[in-house]
Order: structure tokens, then C-alpha cells, then sequence
């Protein structure tokens, strides 16, 4: 039998902490292994026979911390804080010593030119590294694993000891040998990429906690005692229990999900469903906690609570999600295993073949080799993807988009086709008339009796036809009544009776105008009708227009009616539809497209959340909800959806520049080592090149920054 374990790690804050976790646990022969570094969970599947206990243990032996459930803090996001402060300061530090090391390769500075100088400024920042990296490094090599600790600290110390050789035993030539910048710059430079993903980090964190409060903290119990005479007591919703009886009124959010035994009301349903339009529910009908009550008030049965609500199966959704993505790390973290040891070799045969082979002193073949680790630091390596990546994030913050985790606009790259929800994506969110039939009415006389009938109502409907339409003339009705759930019915000073609701209400002399949202009947006449819909984005058809030219599939996903949803792809040219469908259903739906090919998911709604995890790229817009912002990738901070396209790309144009760097990292190491080793390059121009092929690269990335995207 297996059994999966689920727990929280502090101190995983990264995405090369979750990898060596990852490496860990696999290696011990775990399955289904996910470390998010996101939430700080992780979770794998076990044998029976295996030892929970031990595992654990070896998780912390990495230096991590195992959260065990006797354990009274559950959450570590003290620990969180307290660590994410703690690296902004040694940042600060290290960044601070660093500068004026490397301002002595632009200025003549005396001072600055010092070794001494150099040292007393490197050594803190080389303590910095040690105390950030060596723990992890040891504790890597223990369980035969190579992170990108282990090749900070290689490349960091290989440089300082360079450096510290040079000027303590060849005083006389000391600048020829001094590499302190190198060292300070390593350790800053990593120092600063972490720092970076905790940022993202913490904020994929914060659309966990968003759904968390979404949930109503409060909720209105009420007691019935002997004499059948209710009370209502509020409490807290989490000691709400079921089968309890809960009092919603007007402009309350729903506590629990439950069934309504009695009242009815309209309820805004579009965090989960989608759809735009206010929805009555009355008794014997399902409701969703969270969900707001616009019109009207409710007594429901508690139903379901806890971890089987829908509103926390959507958050456990969002967590699983981004559990699956890949985690934020740099190149050098994924070829270090390799990278590692094979300078240590060539390093090892250096010292062999220069001493024994070719006949140069101890020193000199020491020094070779140790010139070797100094050429092949992870500078031009570390450089590569975060200068492009830098450059093509600030360029599309210029253009309308904000960008998270460096390695979404290499996802970008990748992506086949593009899952669109409706509301407020594709179209405003705001509603409008977008057709209506007369019969036997005059024009403007039926928007007249529409609208004077629609004054008198509250609900998001007809307070769009009032706006839309004002009546010219005053009709008098001398009685106006609202039927809940079905429409308005009114008298006319002649007598006329007046009903403007649904199909389903109106269902004498049914007319042969389907499809519409609203009826006028006179006196059981038919008198004609209207079609209610979203505005659609001015930019929405030009945008899907541009992306299927692009070679993209454009499919539509939401939880909107199918007719409404057919409706918005025949305009907008999209061929393939899936409507009406829930935040499990849509997150089914783009496994099974994600798993033909890498989909971007572009939506706005708490529903779309998980679905926008869970993607190969989410986008959201600026006006979507707080949740759909925070978990999405990238967010359109111009609200416009024309940006989608500049936003791929710029995307493919970053993998491009990516590439390019690490041609010339690679074919930098490529042929300085072996100069390096066979002692050609002496320390002086080894340092000159190193400098020019971080220059190549960094004018490299800059080319991004003015490469036309629209």
C-alpha cells in the first residue's frame, strides 16, 4: 500500500531549495514528489514499509526544518518573514562592498587599485557566502547531490584563494593575480537573484491568502426555541456546523455552502460560475459560500464545510497548481551536476599534467590549475539568463505588462494555443442591449413602457436598459410590482397589464423569438423582446484575429451559458467553445488541452484561479479580481487585451537572446579552460576576457530592449 504525505518545510523559500528537496526524496526513492516553493509544502507518495520519520529527517539534514504536527506554528510564515529580511540585509551589505569593487576596472582611483583595499572589502562579502551557501553545499555533497550552492561556493572560493595567494606569497606581481571583485560579484549577483524569486515567491503566496479571506469570517446562526420562536446569534463561520440554520440578508457575502429553506434571492455567482448576470435562487436551491446576496434574504441549511467547500477545494486547487509548476532557477542549477564535477576534473588533471607531464613547479601547476576554476565560475553562466530575462522584463513593464518569475517569458516561448474566459475577458463584464424585436408596437413606444418599467426595478439588468435607454415619454402605470425571479408587472391608467420577464415566466402565446433574455407582453400579447449581453472589448477581435494569423488556437472556456458563449466566438472568430463550466471542470479542461500542448490560460474571474496556476502561462488583466492577479504569471497593466500579443513576442524574442547568451557563455568556457590549463592565459588577460564576454553579453540583452514587439 501507499501513502501520501503532505507537510511544510521552512526555510524552502526558493526554487533551487524545492529542486534539492526534490533531488533528496526521489533519490530515497519517493514518487509523485512536489516541493512548492510557493506555499512551503511539500508532498510525496511512500511505501508502507517505509519510514515517514526518516525521511523527514533527511529533509532536515539539508537544513531545512520538517513542520511536524505536534509542532504549534503550522503556517512558518514568521520564519518566512523573518529569513526574506534577514537576506534583504546581507544583500544590502554584500551589494555595497561590491560596487566600489568593481568601479576600480572603470576608475583610476588610487585607493581603490589597493590590494589591501580589495581584500578588507571582499572578505566580508566572502564570509556572507559562506554562511548563505556553505551550509547547503556540505549538506548536498553528503547526500551526493550538487546544487548550485556547491558551484557558488566553488567558483566564489577558487577566486579568493587566487587572490589571496597572489598577494600574500607574490607581493611583487600581486594585480596580475587579483580576482577579489570576482569573488564579491558571485555572491552578490546570486545574492540578488534569490532575493528577486522570494519576491515572487511571496507574492504567489498572497493569492492563496486572498481566497482565504474571501470566506466570511462571521455568520448569523439562527436558534429556534420550545415555543417555536426564533433568535439570531452571530458567530464565527469556522464553528458554524452542519445541518445548522443560517440567515443571509441583503448585501451579505454567504458564510457555508448550503441549501436555502427559505426566502429567495438574486446572488452573484461570478467568482465561481462566470457568469455576469445576478442569479434567483429560492428554496430547495444550492449556494456557494462566498457568493454575494445582491437582492433579497435567505435562510439556508448548512450543507457542506471545511476542506470540502467549494470555495477550499478551488484554493487546494490554486495550491496544486502551482506545485506542478517548474521551479524558479537559474541555468546553473540544472547543469551543475554536471558542470561541478567536471571542472574539478579538469582542475585535478591541470595540476597532474602540469607537474608530472610537462615538468613546471608545484606552484605554477597549482596555480593553473586553480586559474582553471577561476575561468570557469558561474559568472557568464549566472549572467546569461537573467540579463535577457532583466531587460525583456523591464521592456514589457514599459509596454502595459507586468511579468512574474523570470522563467515566464521562456514559457512563453513554448505555447501552442490559448484558453480565453468570457466575462470580462473578452468582454467588459458590462451588460447592454445588443438586439431587441418589436410587434405590433411602435419603436420608440416599446422602449418607452421598457424602460418606465425597468425604473422600478434594482436588479443589474434593468439598471443597464435604464441607462441605456431613457424614456422620451412618460407612461403612467398606476401599479408596479416586482416578481421575484420572473420579471415586472404593471397597470396602465387604461387598465393594460404590462409583464416584462422571462421566457419561461411568459409562456402563453409563446412567440417565435427565441433566444432573447426579456419579453413584453400586453394583456397575454406579445409584444416583442430583448437580448441582454456583455460588451465585448474593443481591441477583443483584432487581438484573436492577430493570434490565429500568429499560427495560436484560440479556444474559449466558461461558465457562461453555451448560447451566450457561441454567440461571443462566431464574432470574434473562435472555433472552438467549452461553456458552462465550473472551477473543476475548467481546471479538468485545460489539463486534457495542456496535455496535447502547452496552453496559456487568459482570464479574470476568483474561478479562473486555479486554471491560471495551473497553465503553462497565466494572464490576467488589471481589472480582474485580486485573485485572478495574483495568480496569474502576467498581468496586462493597461487593461488591454491588444497586449497579449506584444507579451508572446516578447517572449519568444527573450528565448532567442537567451540562447544567444549562453552560446557565447559556453563557448567562453569551452576555450578558456583549456588555455587557462595550459597555462596561455595569464591572469591579467584571463580577467580581460571574462570582462569582455560579460560585456557581449549584457549588450546582447540590451538589443532586446529596442526590438520592435507590436
Amino acid at each position: 500500500m501507499e501513502k501520501t504525505v503532505s507537510t511544510i518545510v521552512e526555510g524552502m523559500t526558493c526554487g533551487n531549495c524545492a529542486l534539492t528537496i526534490s533531488k533528496l526524496l526521489e533519490k530515497k526513492g519517493m514518487k509523485n514528489v512536489s516541493a512548492n516553493a510557493a506555499s512551503g509544502e511539500v508532498v510525496f507518495t511512500l511505501e508502507d514499509d517505509q519510514n515517514e520519520s526518516k525521511v523527514f529527517d533527511a529533509i532536515d539534514d539539508l537544513g531545512y526544518k520538517v513542520v511536524r504536527e505536534n509542532d504549534q506554528d503550522m503556517n512558518g510564515s514568521h520564519t518566512h518573514s523573518t529569513t526574506t529580511n534577514k537576506e534583504t540585509l546581507l544583500l544590502i551589505v554584500s551589494a555595497l562592498l561590491t560596487i566600489p569593487l568593481l568601479l576600480h576596472m572603470f576608475v583610476s582611483w588610487h585607493v581603490l587599485h589597493n590590494p589591501w583595499v580589495q581584500l578588507v572589502l571582499s572578505t566580508p562579502v566572502y564570509i556572507i557566502g559562506c554562511y548563505v551557501f556553505l551550509p547547503s553545499a556540505i549538506r548536498s555533497l553528503k547526500h551526493r547531490i550538487t546544487n548550485m550552492a556547491v558551484l557558488i561556493i566553488l567558483g566564489a572560493s577558487a577566486a579568493y584563494v587566487y587572490s589571496l595567494i597572489g598577494l600574500l606569497f607574490i607581493p611583487s606581481q600581486a594585480h596580475n593575480y587579483l580576482f577579489f571583485e570576482t569573488t564579491a560579484a558571485i555572491i552578490t549577483l546570486v545574492l540578488f537573484g534569490n532575493w528577486l524569486e522570494h519576491y515572487t515567491v511571496k507574492s504567489t503566496t498572497a493569492a492563496i491568502d486572498a481566497l482565504v479571506k474571501l470566506q466570511p469570517q462571521k455568520a448569523k446562526i439562527v436558534m429556534t426555541d420550545s415555543l417555536g420562536k426564533d433568535s439570531v446569534m452571530e458567530i464565527e463561520s469556522k464553528f458554524v456546523r452542519k445541518g445548522d440554520i443560517v440567515l443571509v440578508n441583503n448585501g451579505d457575502n454567504i458564510p457555508v455552502d448550503g441549501e436555502i429553506v427559505f426566502g429567495d434571492a438574486q446572488i452573484d455567482e461570478h467568482m465561481i460560475t462566470g457568469e455576469s448576470v445576478p442569479v434567483h435562487k429560492k428554496s430547495g436551491n444550492e449556494v456557494v459560500g462566498g457568493t454575494l446576496v445582491v437582492d433579497g434574504s435567505i435562510k439556508l441549511k448548512a450543507t457542506t464545510l471545511g476542506s470540502a467547500s467549494v470555495l477550499s477545494n478551488i484554493i487546494r486547487m490554486v495550491r496544486e497548481a502551482q506545485g506542478t509548476k517548474p521551479p524558479l532557477q537559474k541555468l546553473a542549477d540544472k547543469i551543475s551536476a554536471v558542470f561541478v564535477p567536471l571542472v574539478l576534473g579538469i582542475a585535478l588533471l591541470t595540476i597532474l599534467i602540469n607537474y608530472f607531464f610537462v615538468g613546471v613547479s608545484f606552484p605554477e601547476a597549482m596555480m593553473r590549475s586553480i586559474a582553471v576554476m577561476v575561468i570557469a565560475c558561474p559568472c557568464a553562466m549566472g549572467l546569461a539568463t537573467p540579463a535577457a530575462i532583466a531587460v525583456g522584463m523591464g521592456r514589457a513593464a514599459r509596454n502595459g505588462m507586468l511579468i512574474k518569475g523570470g522563467d515566464t517569458l521562456e514559457s512563453l516561448k513554448k505555447v501552442k494555443q490559448i484558453v480565453f474566459d468570457k466575462t470580462g475577458t473578452l468582454t467588459t463584464g458590462k451588460l447592454h442591449i445588443q438586439s431587441f424585436v418589436v410587434k405590433d408596437i411602435e419603436e420608440q413606444k416599446f422602449k418607452d413602457i421598457v424602460a418606465t418599467i425597468e425604473q422600478h426595478s434594482s436588479h443589474p439588468i434593468a439598471k443597464s436598459i435604464t441607462k441605456q435607454w431613457q424614456p422620451i415619454s412618460d407612461i403612467n402605470f398606476i401599479e408596479v410590482k416586482e416578481v421575484r425571479g420572473k420579471g415586472i408587472e404593471a397597470t396602465d391608467e387604461e387598465r393594460n397589464t404590462w409583464r416584462l420577464g422571462s421566457e419561461k415566466w411568459l409562456h402563453a402565446n409563446a412567440p417565435n423569438d427565441k433566444g432573447f433574455d426579456l419579453y413584453l407582453y400586453k394583456n397575454e400579447t406579445y409584444k416583442g423582446a430583448l437580448k441582454i449581453a456583455d460588451q465585448l472589448r474593443e481591441d477583443a477581435a483584432a487581438t484573436i484575429r492577430e493570434l490565429n494569423e500568429m499560427g495560436y488556437k484560440t479556444i474559449l472556456l466558461s461558465g457562461d451559458k453555451k448560447e451566450k458563449c457561441a454567440d461571443i466566438a462566431t464574432q470574434l472568430g473562435i472555433k472552438e467553445v467549452y461553456a458552462e463550466h465550473s472551477p473543476e471542470q475548467k481546471n479538468k479542461k485545460l489539463d486534457e488541452l495542456m496535455n496535447v500542448a502547452p496552453t496559456a490560460m487568459v482570464g479574470d474571474g476568483i474561478n479562473d484561479a486555479p486554471a491560471l496556476a495551473r497553465a503553462t502561462v497565466g494572464v490576467s488583466l488589471s481589472e480582474s479580481t485580486q485573485i485572478a492577479i495574483q495568480s496569474a504569471n502576467i498581468i496586462l497593466s493597461n487593461n488591454q487585451l491588444s497586449t497579449l500579443t506584444k507579451a508572446i513576442r516578447l517572449g519568444i524574442y527573450t528565448e532567442q537572446t537567451i540562447k544567444q547568451n549562453l552560446f557565447w557563455a559556453f563557448f567562453y568556457n569551452i576555450i578558456a579552460i583549456p588555455v587557462a590549463a595550459a597555462g596561455l592565459l595569464t591572469p591579467t588577460w584571463g580577467a580581460g576576457i571574462m570582462a569582455v564576454s560579460d560585456v557581449v553579453l549584457i549588450l546582447n540583452s540590451l538589443r532586446l530592449g529596442v526590438r520592435r514587439i507590436s
